[in-house]
């Protein structure tokens, strides 16, 4: 049965979900709100596909946002959540999981010399924060516009805005005083990074940032950009924070940072250290760490941080990453296919589109311009994504309802997969 056109049991659910959840989701870009049409309710899913409450498939270029890098309900790993579920859910004590994935992310970042495991991404990057200023004694922090970590008070100041600026609140209910002690400035932007630290420098606890942009749509940062941000932040004692939630063990097993060769002071990680299931981490030097509660004064915790299924969740997946020499080389080449289709059939279809791209990582911009910061990102054709992005799922595609999000290849992606992707993508782009 297809129903695409439709999904009347997925429409049922949305509205009996308006009744008991904010906008009938638990998360914003659920709500289909950016692209138009009711949202698709997802039964289950399995290798690269997406399966609805109406009984039609999709190939996933979402992949839970980053954590299924080998593929939905992978069977080694699914084997390890049972074998851990029968044990037990939950202990609140410490198990030698939590130290067995403690080892295996220090593989890939050897510079998160102590790390702690928290429940988000979130939590990881809020906790990075707190842990900086109690380092510094500074109650500054500077982030960059576009650049999301999370939905703490201190990050909801200028996502969406292209100017400096000190203190406006994006989002109701984060108070002045913790605006005020929020900077954001635009992205690949170093003269307003020195800018800013010549003027204030001597306050700034922390420097925040992804650094791949993946929530603006995919940005790349121009070269030097982050060494830059290592040797400002250096200088002025500044702790440099990255935020690698998407990045992390993404762009390649080291992350970001090996990609680029810039070693933060503090690293945040998510989802895909535990295999998709709610997990995040961060951790840095021993010294700063040691802060910690209940080493130092630095309160953090959590009942169900490295819980047991989360934790054999990340093993295997960390491990099957670790042991294949060719994971990263084959998930390259699958992406640089897709990408290079895509660019041919915007060259041939006259569209104002590029794609940006990195490992495993892509973004379609309805743009004609580069896409650097997160003022061209806004500078988008949203209508134009929208009828995108309905004409994908309506031909069995599943990308991110949102311009401002990022597309994931996972190994369960083959060739056929992209062939049949860049067909869906060429009838789509023919009709915008």
């Amino acid at each position: 049965m297809n129903s695409r056109a439709s999904n009347p049991h997925s429409r049922q659910l949305y509205r009996q979900s308006l009744q008991y959840l904010p906008g009938g989701v638990n998360s914003p870009v659920r709500a289909f709100r950016a692209v138009g049409g009711n949202p698709v309710f997802i039964s289950r899913a399995k290798g690269a596909y997406l399966f609805d409450v109406d009984g039609n498939s999709y190939l996933d270029y979402v992949g839970s946002w980053g954590p299924a890098i080998l593929g939905h309900a992978h069977p080694r790993v699914v084997k390890k959540v049972r074998e851990a579920a029968a044990e037990g859910l939950s202990f609140g004590a410490a198990t030698e999981r939590e130290l067995v994935l403690a080892r295996l992310i220090r593989s890939g970042f050897p510079d998160m010399e102590k790390l702690r495991l928290v429940n988000s991404g979130t939590e990881a990057a809020m906790s990075a924060i707190r842990l900086a200023r109690a380092c510094t004694g500074r109650t500054r922090m500077v982030k960059f516009d576009g650049c999301y970590h999370g939905h703490a008070d201190s990050f909801l100041v200028k996502a969406g805005s292209g100017s400096m600026t000190f203190g406006r609140a994006d989002s109701a209910g984060v108070p002045p005083g913790v605006a005020r002690d929020t900077i954001s400035i635009p992205f690949n932007d170093g003269e307003a990074v020195e800018r800013i630290f010549k003027k204030s420098g001597e306050k700034i606890a922390a420097l925040i940032v992804e650094p791949v942009p993946a929530n603006m749509g995919l940005v790349l940062p121009e070269p030097g950009f982050l060494r830059l941000l290592r040797e400002v932040t250096s200088h002025y004692g500044s702790l440099l924070v990255f935020d690698e939630v998407i990045s992390g063990f993404r762009v390649c097993f080291g992350g970001a940072q090996h990609w680029y060769g810039v070693t933060p002071d503090l690293t945040c990680l998510g989802k895909i250290v535990g295999g998709g299931l709610p997990v995040g981490a961060y951790g840095g030097r021993r010294e700063i760490m040691d802060l910690v509660s209940p080493l130092g004064p630095v309160y953090q915790a959590g009942t169900l941080s490295g819980n047991p299924l989360a934790t054999a969740a990340g093993i295997e997946t960390i491990t099957m990453l670790s042991r294949s020499k060719d994971v990263y080389q084959k998930l390259e080449a699958l992406t640089v296919n897709l990408r290079k289709g895509a660019e041919d059939i915007i060259r041939r279809r006259g569209v104002s589109a590029r794609v940006n791209h990195l490992g495993s990582l892509f973004t379609l911009f309805f743009t004609g311009k580069q896409v650097k910061d997160y003022r061209q990102a806004r500078g988008c054709d949203l209508n134009a994504f929208a009828r995108y992005f309905r004409g994908m799922l309506k031909g069995g595609i599943y990308v991110p309802p949102s311009q401002f999000e990022t597309n994931f290849v996972s190994m369960a992606h083959t060739p056929k997969d992209i062939a049949k992707t860049l067909e869906v993508m060429d009838r789509v782009l023919r009709s915008i």
